[in-house]
């Protein structure tokens, strides 16, 4: 893709002026289509996250027609439109955190782009824009979307391996809790701040280090991971919830070949 600044779009002081005007009522719409067609979305804009996205429209929109205005055109676009690439990066954030995937936002994206497209081309129209400029602007919209959504898609992925990090240590500092001489109470809670249900059984496991990730894998998601070992400095211990009775034989299925010891 260009770069933003590569786009030759010049608006009329009159385009500017009208395009400015429509912007509110734009951002309305684009929040309207995204609620009527991405089903993640439909009970997700009220509220404080839904103010955090409707921000986010609207300063994106507003640094849109910053940029197709001439506001850094001339120079370094990613300096002249800090607030609009910063917010869709916190939206990005946000909506991992709040559950929903990149797929959903993504496709948010697209549908933004649909209509705000329409509606500032329309508007653009009105003002005089000749034909040959209205291709540049067309292709400057979509650019734009480009370089949001490539923001909010990395603090998308930024906020996933952040929360997954954390919830990784909390669940290694579980299992230390878990063989050591901890209080029932202080298991409650550090399975509460997990995000971990205890379950029925655990079943420990002796793995090589070579072999961790090929067995978690295949195994329930709620494993324990101990590589703290003494004397086992090669091996990590997993503690698999409730592979008892019947889901025995497929835990054991899952370790054949894999040099491990099942208690």
């Amino acid at each position: 893709m260009p770069a933003l600044s590569s786009y030759d779009v010049h608006l009329t002081p009159e385009v500017v002026a009208s395009i400015r005007a429509v912007l509110p009522q734009v951002g309305d719409d684009v929040v309207a289509a995204i609620i009527a067609e991405v089903p993640p979305y439909q009970d997700a804009l009220s509220g404080h996250m839904g103010e955090t996205i409707r921000n986010a429209v609207g300063v994106a929109l507003g640094g849109f027609l910053s940029l197709a205005s001439g506001a850094g055109l001339a120079s370094d676009v990613s300096a002249a439109t800090p607030p609009a690439v910063q917010g869709a990066y916190d939206l990005g954030r946000g909506e991992a955190r709040s559950g929903r995937t990149m797929e959903a936002l993504l496709a948010a994206y697209r549908i933004g782009a649909r209509v705000a497209w329409r509606e500032l081309a329309s508007k653009a129209v009105e003002g005089g824009m000749e034909p040959a400029m209205l291709v540049e602007f067309s292709a400057l919209v979509f650019a734009w979307i480009d370089e949001i959504s490539e923001a909010s898609a990395a603090g998308h992925a930024d906020e996933r391996a952040t929360t997954g990090r954390v919830r990784r240590q909390l669940r290694e500092r579980l299992a230390r809790k878990l063989l050591a001489e901890t209080t029932p109470e202080e298991l409650d809670d550090a399975a509460v701040r997990a995000e971990w249900t205890p379950p029925s059984t655990l079943t420990a496991v002796l793995v090589p280090n070579s072999q961790v990730g090929t067995i978690l894998a295949k195994v329930n998601q709620g494993t324990l991971e101990h590589d703290d070992l003494r004397d086992l400095d090669d091996h990590t211990l997993l503690l698999v919830p409730d592979a008892h009775g019947r889901r025995r034989r497929a835990l054991m299925k899952a370790l054949e070949g894999r040099r491990s010891i099942a208690g």
